[in-house]
């Protein structure tokens, strides 16, 4: 049963669990969140990139692309799709009256969904329509990959009540540690037993699902007993518990339909991002090696965009949720609203701005040395500094289509959320066809080449609702954003320097040359950073502003920053 949609005026709109919190505190908070998740991914990435570079040299490149493309694309599919949709509205539900309850019972929804998907995908990935692989307990991977997934699941009603009460270090230490277990259970077990292939990965997998799991509803349990926080909405463990609201209502009608809004968004959305391994395992137009190899350069070209990107677009997407009421124009929205958005927006893109401008500017120079240190010729030697480079331009493509949707999905109406999903289906047609031919035409650079398509199509839309957005406002954070002069031909000049060096200096020349190269790469760097530093003040007091007080008062004896922070 769900209970009625109902309009709630501004005056009375309150957070679930957080209605003392200001404007001011909810961007703090975010960027606190931002600051960890960034911490997290670190961790996270770096484990992973030292991971394969240890499994490289035990296992073959064809087990690597079973594992990381084929059976991490079916659980990462059935995450996406049994909880992305019900967390956007979990979260959402923060800015109107709700129960705890109808959270709480929405989330559980994850697992049906789950189990529905695992059903249905998992049937898929062991049929003849995929292409499958020559590689011993594949099937028993299936469904092991599956039923970690399931148990993930069970975690969503206290994920979204860690996030609504901004518990950002139980997040990071729960998907730290969780993902640390898993990384040392393969490790120790290709060292040990290098034989026993996919059965090693089978075992770390489950290791983090049910790690990840047990720290989740540990921590819980033990703070319950301890104390009985006034910002939690539960008192016992038995609370989370599905059960129906204090009107004998089980869900919120608003939550169900704008769910299934954000599930059509989802479904669309899971395709355009994962649609090169889609494109893999569906078609097969990649050897299992190649999708290995194309597998490593995604994990290390990726790494920053995870790091950096992906924390604030998850952060500040409920920062702008819980700031901005869904669907409003400026004149509807809260005092003060308008400006804080519009400033965090413009102070967003000009740092991702930055931090891409320098991925772009140097990843090119050093593509094919990272790759040789890294994982020798098997990685240098063929295809992989040409697709390294290619993601350097994806990755700035993808920095400004993620702050830009982080603010748009958190703005659009219901309607505009179903016009966007139409919009969607629209790319997906067009990224499926560009990546069948690109590929064909240049292999694995051709699967970068159509993400660049799709992410300029996204991005040109993102930019066109936020123009109308602000477009009756004195705000302009589109153009805003944009990088100072000195700044783009500071960038300009370290390129020209560092693509030289390459040309001169590296690599067949003995380490010595390669260390006269990197010599001149981090000079170049610096040079690049003191630039920015000194002409792009807003931005750095934006930036020292979101740290802690002790670190702000040491940048000040340092001399980094001489006015208070806003």
């Amino acid at each position: 049963m769900c209970a009625p949609a109902t309009e709630q005026p501004p005056s009375t709109t309150r957070h679930l669990c957080c209605n003392s919190r200001s404007m001011a505190g909810a961007i703090d908070v975010a960027a606190r969140a931002a600051g960890l998740n960034v911490l997290l991914q670190v961790l996270l990435r770096v484990s992973t990139f030292v991971l394969n570079g240890v499994v490289l040299r035990y296992v073959q490149a064809y087990l690597l692309g079973v594992v990381n493309l084929r059976l991490t694309l079916l659980y990462d599919t059935v995450l996406f799709l049994s909880r992305e949709a019900l967390r956007k509205a979990g979260l959402s539900q923060t800015t109107s009256h709700t129960e705890w309850s109808h959270t709480s019972n929405l989330m559980w929804c994850c697992v049906p969904a789950g189990i529905v998907s695992s059903l249905l995908l998992g049937t898929l990935w062991v049929s003849p329509l995929i292409n499958q692989p020559n590689v011993d307990h594949d099937r028993l991977g299936v469904m092991v990959f599956c039923i970690s997934a399931l148990v993930e699941l069970t975690v969503e009603p206290a994920w979204v009540l860690v996030q609504l009460n901004h518990y950002v270090t139980l997040k990071v230490l729960a998907e730290a540690l969780a993902h640390v277990g898993r990384c040392l259970v393969v490790v120790v077990g290709v060292t040990t037993t290098p034989d026993s292939g996919l059965l090693v990965f089978c075992a770390g997998q489950l290791t983090f699902s049910v790690s990840y799991a047990l720290i989740y509803y540990g921590y819980f349990t033990l703070h319950l007993a301890r104390s009985h926080p006034h910002s939690l909405p539960i008192r016992t463990m038995s609370h989370i518990l599905p059960s129906p609201a204090s009107d004998k209502t089980w869900f919120s009608k608003d939550a169900l339909t704008l769910s299934w809004s954000f599930f059509k968004q989802s479904f669309l959305k899971q395709f355009l991002t994962n649609g090169e391994r889609y494109v893999m395992t569906v078609f097969g137009v990649l050897t299992f090696a190649q999708q290995g190899v194309y597998d490593i350069i995604h994990n290390l070209g990726s790494m920053v965009a995870r790091f950096i990107f992906l924390p604030i677009e998850e952060s500040f997407y409920l920062f702008f949720a819980s700031v901005l009421y869904r669907g409003e124009p400026p004149t509807r929205q809260r005092e003060g609203a308008i400006g804080l958005s519009a400033t965090t927006l413009t102070m967003l893109l000009k740092f991702v701005l930055h931090v891409a401008l320098a991925i772009l500017c140097f990843g090119y120079s050093y593509s094919f040395l990272a790759l040789n240190i890294y994982g020798g010729s098997l990685l240098s030697d063929g295809e992989g500094p040409t697709l390294l480079r290619w993601y350097c331009v994806y990755v700035f493509m993808l920095a400004v289509n993620g702050v830009t949707e982080c603010f748009v999905f958190a703005a659009m109406s219901q309607s505009q959320v179903d016009s966007y999903n139409k919009m969607m289906l629209v790319f997906s047609v067009v990224f499926l066809a560009a990546s069948l031919m690109l590929t064909r035409l240049l292999g694995s650079v051709g699967f970068i080449l159509a993400n660049c398509i799709n992410m300029i199509v996204r991005i040109f839309h993102s930019c066109h609702f936020i123009q109308r957005f602000f477009q009756d406002t004195p705000h302009t954070p589109l153009t805003s954003s944009l990088p100072s002069l000195p700044t783009w031909l500071t960038f300009l000049t370290a390129f020209t320097i560092t693509a030289s060096s390459e040309y001169f200096l590296c690599c067949d020349q003995g380490w010595e040359y390669r260390l006269l190269h990197v010599s001149i790469g981090a000079v170049t760097m610096g040079t690049v950073i003191v630039v920015v530093m000194t002409t792009e003040r807003e931005l750095l007091l934006f930036l020292a502003g979101r740290l802690p007080v002790r670190v702000q008062g040491l940048l000040r004896r340092l001399g980094v920053i001489t006015t208070k922070t806003e």
